[in-house]
């Protein structure tokens, strides 16, 4: 029997329309290999160049287009000609806000092949999973800037509801027993934060103890900071608000081989009333966008999250494992990673390896 899959394509700013347009190669090659698996896509041209010719980021019934799809793939947002908080809050948080897409899901793993800027760590020694709340937290939109000059005052308030803390941490631990993961650790900063982390304190507390088979810990933010890189290998799941998992997101990929390696999923397990959101965590990188230096890799790892949540679970392992190769193989690397293959390059070599498998 087919599968038709409907995909929504954003390649947005920057380098996000070349690296995102080695992922759908791949897709394609996918579709080669397994005939009754087919895609098909529609791209849209939302982001900075058209907040500038009309004043948003997409359309007014951008979410009602997007519903329609089985899942949305974008490549990245951003232009130094556009206030950031113009581009997230624009584009990125309306949909993952709107469509309730509370899982933030950003795996981290030091490849065969690929080097840690930590000396004392081995390929293969790290492998951490950072889940992310997605839809409150500190990325709200609560508060205002009042006043004239320097009577200028600011007011950012953070919204957490034991909803979303439960449904996040509870995610976390079973994400963590599905996987055989042996641990999950919460990050915090509670000693500051006397409301919203204390009672996300709470509930971690009283989630955890239903979960006896896993090991828990507590960390202020600042100090897992530190410890991740200090010790990358005590860690396993670490679960967090918005802005903390975005911070310990970025720095696990850093210890990981960098950006170009980190790939990002965002949907709701319980509801597919709305489409996943699959965008890799780098950003635009306007300074080499257009030059084919890019590293597509964490496009490609974000496809394969996008195969996983459809549920062609053997398509994506596929895809994985031809990802893996590549890197082990040394031969068509992006700058990033020390080689002096074209952003197309990689790309076809990961196609090149899939269609070996064949």
């Amino acid at each position: 029997m087919d599968k038709r899959y409907r995909i929504a394509v954003i390649p947005g700013d920057g380098i996000g329309k070349e690296v995102v347009s080695e992922g759908v190669k791949c897709l394609h090659a996918l579709s080669e290999i397994y005939e009754s698996l087919q895609f098909e896509f529609q791209n849209f041209p939302w982001g900075s160049d058209y907040y500038l010719q009309h004043g948003k980021m997409m359309p007014e019934n951008g979410l009602d287009i997007l519903k329609e799809f089985d899942a949305i793939y974008l490549g990245a947002v951003g232009d130094p000609r556009i206030p950031d908080d113009l581009t997230l809050h624009g584009l990125l948080l309306p949909i993952k806000f709107e469509f309730d897409l509370y899982v933030g899901l950003r795996p981290v793993y030091l490849f065969p092949g690929v080097e840690s800027p930590l000396t004392h760590i081995s390929e293969g020694e790290i492998d951490i999973v950072v889940v992310r709340e997605n839809t409150e937290g500190e990325y709200s939109n609560i508060g205002g800037i009042v006043g004239i000059g320097e009577h200028q005052q600011a007011i950012q308030s953070a919204l957490f509801t034991r909803k979303g803390i439960e449904r996040i941490i509870t995610f976390a631990f079973e994400f963590a027993r599905e996987k055989g993961r042996k641990k999950v650790t919460s990050i915090t900063k509670s000693n500051a934060q006397r409301y919203g982390m204390v009672l996300w304190d709470r509930i971690f507390k009283e989630i955890s103890s239903r979960y006896p088979d896993i090991r828990t810990e507590s960390k202020l933010i600042d100090a897992a900071c530190m410890d991740v890189v200090r010790n990358p290998k005590g860690y396993d799941v670490i679960v967090a608000s918005n802005l903390f998992a975005d911070i310990l997101s970025d720095l696990t990929a850093s210890v990981t081989g960098g950006l170009g390696l980190a790939p990002g999923a965002s949907f709701n397990p319980q509801d597919r009333t709305y489409p996943g959101f699959f965008d890799p965590v780098h950003g635009s990188a306007p300074d080499i966008a257009g030059k084919g230096l890019a590293n597509p890799i964490a496009a490609i790892l974000t496809a394969k999250m996008m195969l996983d949540y459809l549920g062609e679970a053997e398509a994506g392992a596929l895809l994985y494992l031809a990802v893996k190769q590549n890197l082990a193989e040394k031969k068509m690397r992006t700058m990033d990673l020390g080689g002096r293959s074209k952003t197309h390059e990689v790309g076809d070599d990961v196609v090149r390896i899939l269609r070996s498998f064949k």
